[in-house]
């Protein structure tokens, strides 16, 4: 029943959000452009992560079968594409296979499959289509907010980030310092974000082919949410970052002509009164709260059960996104703040969702609703007096994070199961 409402739910918000995207875009929303992907040439990198999440519940025979199936699907568009000389957007070429074969797992699933198996195989194509659903549901999304929220907040979030110092102009000033090795190594680990986050997903998942089952909680459903609910909040709180608003802008989006002055990295904002800003309709409006650090925290808490090299690899992960955010000028410091706050309510929302809401997750949940609300609520009303007194509103934003940080850490160490104390042989009596 769970698996079903879940399934409603979001068949019911992805069809709303499809009439949203015609309505104030004019564009198709995610629910056709998915469906354009069985024929038309998609982007492959999501629908072989789907693909491989799908696989998860199939056996090694089964996995290369349904592997070589989306392969060979793929070479046969290929060549037809070819030999009729249609024109593929750079990076187009593969993806149609690995749509095809977790349709075809679902076709398997209804007509050949019974019971508990039926259910499980229609689980792992459910979680893999999913998986390209909400990306799709993301573009649709920022598309959305740069249609409709045509004024940006950047000059309340830049003022209040001098509480903080200014990071994203401190690290903007070090990575343009470290060029060009600091710009590839950090521009790789932020757009292959997906990947890493994939990798543990699949370490997490690794048994479910043997056990039958999915474990409780993974890392792809705190992704999925993070993805659907983080845009609501860019929708609310509308702002494009420091490299559009105070600086050159990057190809295709923003530039000089929006910007309110070129200051970005070497010159912090004035100090002045802050106000709402024009700015173009092609932007996404995706600063606030950091998704990437969001998304990035996410893969450092699920990976702290892994292996040491999966532990290492979670940090560092999240440590190069954080640079990457602010060095490249996409986000402001306070962002990041409001990101790591909004990720660890989620976590725990969902880990309460799993093994039944007591006391203890209703007041993380609470609290952390409460401090994210405060922080963006601050930002907006409050950025002056931020400025004015960093000495005093920088070490609460930090005591803010760091307080549900500490929530989090210590609840979920009182949800983890107790080991059982192993007997010890009762002393047997000897003959004297």
């Amino acid at each position: 029943m769970l698996w079903a409402t879940a399934g409603v739910a979001t068949l019911g918000f992805l069809i709303a959000l499809e009439i949203a995207a015609r309505r104030y875009t004019g564009q198709p929303g995610p629910l056709t452009n998915q469906a354009r992907e069985v024929i038309f040439p998609p982007k492959p990198g999501p629908l072989y992560a789907g693909l491989a999440l799908m696989m998860v519940v199939l056996t090694w025979r089964q996995r290369f079968i349904a592997a070589g199936a989306a392969i060979g699907i793929d070479i046969v568009f290929v060549v037809v594409r070819w030999a009729v000389g249609v024109e593929v957007p750079e990076d187009h070429f593969f993806g149609n296979g690995a749509l095809w074969v977790m349709l075809g797992c679902a076709v398997i699933a209804v007509t050949r499959r019974t019971g508990a198996e039926r259910v499980l195989l229609l689980k792992g194509v459910g979680l893999g289509l999913l998986l390209v659903a909400g990306r799709k549901a993301g573009d649709t999304w920022l598309l959305i907010t740069s249609k409709t929220r045509p004024m940006v907040l950047d000059p309340y979030v830049a003022t209040a980030d001098h509480a903080l110092g200014n990071p994203s102009w401190v690290a903007g000033r070090i990575l343009r310092a470290t060029a060009p090795i600091g710009t590839h190594v950090l521009d790789l680990v932020y757009a292959q974000l997906a990947v890493a986050a994939i990798v543990v997903a699949l370490y997490q998942l690794r048994r479910v082919a043997v056990e039958r089952r999915f474990p409780r909680h993974h890392l792809v459903r705190t992704f999925l949410v993070i993805g659907l609910v983080g845009p609501a909040i860019y929708m609310i709180f509308p702002v494009v970052g420091p490299i559009f608003t105070y600086g050159p802008g990057t190809s295709g989006t923003g530039g000089l002509q929006w910007a309110v002055a070129d200051l970005w990295p070497h010159t912090p904002p004035p100090l002045t009164a802050p106000h709402p800003v024009l700015y173009d309709d092609i932007t996404p409006r995706n600063c606030m709260p950091s998704l990437h650090t969001a998304w990035a925290t996410a893969i450092f808490i699920h990976s702290r059960k892994g292996p040491r090299l999966l532990r290492f690899a979670g940090a560092f992960w999240l440590t190069a996104t954080l640079g990457a955010t602010l060095g490249f000028g996409y986000h402001y410091g306070v962002d990041l703040i409001a990101g790591v706050v909004f990720t660890l309510t989620i976590e725990t929302a969902l880990r309460s969702l799993d093994r039944g809401w007591d006391r203890s997750g209703l007041q993380l949940v609470a609290y952390g609703t409460t401090v994210f609300a405060a922080l963006l609520v601050s930002y907006r009303y409050l950025p002056v007096e931020m400025a004015e007194h960093p000495w005093v509103f920088g070490p609460l934003l930090v005591l803010a994070m760091t307080s549900v940080i500490y929530g989090y850490v210590r609840t979920t160490k009182l949800w983890e199961p107790k080991a059982a104390p192993v007997p010890q042989p009762e002393p047997q009596p000897e003959l004297a």
